[in-house]
């Protein structure tokens, strides 16, 4: 069993969120799922960066961190959705307990001095996505491998960005399946 800190996109806490988490759950792992918006949601991606911004980028690690820092020394799966992917990732990359990363939909920058031992990292992004271009995705893959992270990247083409979310257009159950087949698996093997 993984502990598991689980971040919502940028639309919230959505149900969305509460379904993957249940779904977790189910297959035996303890999983929080942080509000970082304070119980604010937002219909669109438009207005899920409005709100975003107006948290800042900083408050939000903050507000992640605060979470996360009493659970560190369980020794956490990261893990995230879209923005939750990034501020996932973020704090992994800070975590020396951490025991793996689990990104879906998204990705971040990774520091130039960024290093780990061996983490496991799974990403799942749609393919194409509008937010993890072609380019930008074999990037970040040659630097998480050099900052020394084992990582594996599953694509599903033609898809929506938030393809595991049943109440956006994005949404497509046979992707979404074969994500978390191949998710619980990975959380499987770190667990």
């Amino acid at each position: 069993m993984a502990t598991v800190v689980l971040f919502h996109s940028v639309l919230g806490l959505r149900p969305a969120v509460h379904t993957a988490a249940e779904r977790l759950r189910a297959a035996g792992h303890e999983v929080h799922t942080p509000d970082l918006f304070d119980g604010r949601t937002a219909e669109t991606v438009e207005e899920g960066m409005e709100l975003k911004d107006e948290i800042g980028r900083d408050e939000l690690l903050m507000r992640a961190v605060t979470v996360t820092a009493p659970l560190s020394a369980r020794g956490l799966v990261y893990a995230g959705l879209s923005l939750g992917g990034s501020i996932a990732q973020n704090l992994a990359l800070a975590d020396e307990n951490a025991r793996a990363l689990l990104l879906l939909h998204g990705t971040s920058d990774l520091p130039e001095d960024a290093a780990w031992d061996d983490l496991p990292v799974q990403l799942h992004v749609a393919d194409p996505d509008v937010f993890e271009p072609h380019d930008w995705l074999n990037a970040w893959y040659l630097q998480m491998r050099k900052a020394g992270a084992d990582v594996e990247i599953f694509r599903y083409p033609g898809v929506g960005h938030l393809f595991t979310d049943e109440q956006l257009a994005d949404y497509d159950a046979e992707s979404a399946e074969a994500m978390w087949r191949t998710a619980l698996g990975f959380l499987d093997g770190v667990g």
